[in-house]
């Protein structure tokens, strides 16, 4: 078991793999954005007790807890981005010298813009269509039931809104990766 000296050191360490400002206030939102979960956890005990124990199910409790759980989900990615947390082949990139891992950075960046340049095209896309009717006028896309909340319309914004956010985060890393110092000193002292 961690004792409390371990506890406060991962506390005050935790920002050291962040590599950005934005990444870094990405990473601080959690803290915020972890209430959600929460919320979501009550509307489902609030539904609970109304349908088992008052016989009075809520028409909004499923699509509010769902609309929930799909937010924190899609908030995930620029997260672990900023965090750097995603999934990587570590036994090809811990075995290069620092030189070539920085090219492997570059690489992995330039092929990562496109793609997300070309999500965050399709999500307006996307976001467009749910957004406005074909005339132009703004209508929200709702999700069909008697409630009726306009979360497809949100949740597709949303995906646009992460995916931007993960364009403009690896933009940094780009430039920060092409930035680094590879040279034998930076080596010695740990650089990435």
């Amino acid at each position: 078991m961690a004792d409390q000296s371990d506890i406060i050191d991962s506390i005050e360490h935790e920002d050291d793999d962040i590599r950005t400002g934005l990444d870094r206030g990405i990473s601080r939102s959690t803290k915020v954005l972890a209430w959600a979960i929460f919320v979501a956890f009550l509307i489902t005990v609030v539904e609970v007790f109304a349908r088992y124990v008052l016989d009075s199910p809520t028409f909004w409790a499923h699509e509010t807890t769902s609309f929930l759980i799909a937010a924190i989900f899609l908030i995930g990615g620029p997260v672990a981005l900023a965090r750097d947390k995603h999934i990587r082949v570590r036994m090809i990139y811990d075995a290069v010298t620092p030189r070539r891992r920085r090219m492997l950075d570059i690489v992995n960046s330039l092929i990562a813009l496109v793609f997300f340049a070309g999500l965050t095209y399709a999500s307006w896309i996307m976001v467009s269509k749910s957004w406005f009717t074909p005339t132009g006028k703004l209508h929200l896309e709702g999700t069909g039931t008697s409630w009726n909340p306009p979360t497809p319309a949100l949740l597709k914004l949303l995906v646009m809104l992460c995916v931007a956010m993960m364009f403009a985060q690896t933009c940094l890393h780009l430039i920060a990766a092409l930035r680094r110092d590879t040279s034998d000193t930076a080596a010695i002292k740990g650089g990435k």
